[in-house]
């Protein structure tokens, strides 16, 4: 185990900032499963436009206090890679979110809500992760949430071979055909971005243990 209130310095308001934005990460994916089962007329965009600003300026926070303090056993290029990684995933989600809207009358019967839970699963875990930090987790520990993420992103990449059978098979339509498989690989990439910020974190664990 290790302590980051050496790592990082003054390292409460790091762990408060990068809490706050795995946390603004599954706020994202939450407010799309939300949209999802919300009747078309009632739809809007403002929870993900509003977890894009506050990702944003949590990135820039991060970036910001980077420059004012001194960080000595870990690497500068960690903290800013895991930053970089959480501001990733809401990015991505309001993409979809965005596109799903423009798209509802050609996509009517597609169901995206088995692989948003799926997403919504992914941003725990990460949440979990970015949590230990503070608590300094064992590099088992760290390395058993790191393996649920694997687990997720397999089972996001074999249903994603199924949709792509089904639409070969099924799919005649030709514009619905690339609407859908462009907001599944959307959301699949979404999810590979919550492996990526548990893979950052893993490696600084397994760096500091």
């Amino acid at each position: 185990m290790f302590s980051l209130q050496t790592i990082f310095g003054k390292g409460d308001k790091f762990y408060g900032l990068l809490e706050d934005s795995a946390e603004s990460a599954r706020s994202s994916a939450k407010a799309l499963i939300e949209l999802l089962s919300t009747p078309a007329t009632e739809q809007s965009l403002e929870k993900f436009k509003q977890a894009r600003r506050r990702e944003k300026d949590l990135f820039a926070q991060i970036s910001e206090e980077l420059v004012n303090t001194f960080v000595t056993v870990l690497d500068r290029e960690d903290i800013e890679a895991l930053n970089s990684a959480l501001y990733k995933i809401p990015k991505v989600v309001e993409k979809f979110a965005e596109r799903y809207t423009l798209a509802l009358d050609r996509i009517e019967g597609v169901d995206f809500t088995s692989r948003a839970v799926m997403l919504e699963q992914a941003c725990k875990v990460v949440e979990q992760m970015v949590r230990s930090l503070r608590k300094g987790m064992d590099l088992d520990e760290v390395k058993k949430l790191n393996d649920q993420l694997q687990a997720i992103e397999a089972e996001a990449d074999s249903q994603i071979l199924e949709l792509y059978r089904d639409v070969y098979a099924n799919e005649t339509d030709p514009i619905r055909y690339l609407i859908k498989m462009s907001l599944f690989e959307i959301l699949e990439k979404a999810i590979d971005r919550c492996r990526d910020a548990g893979n950052v974190i893993y490696h600084i664990v397994l760096k500091n243990s």
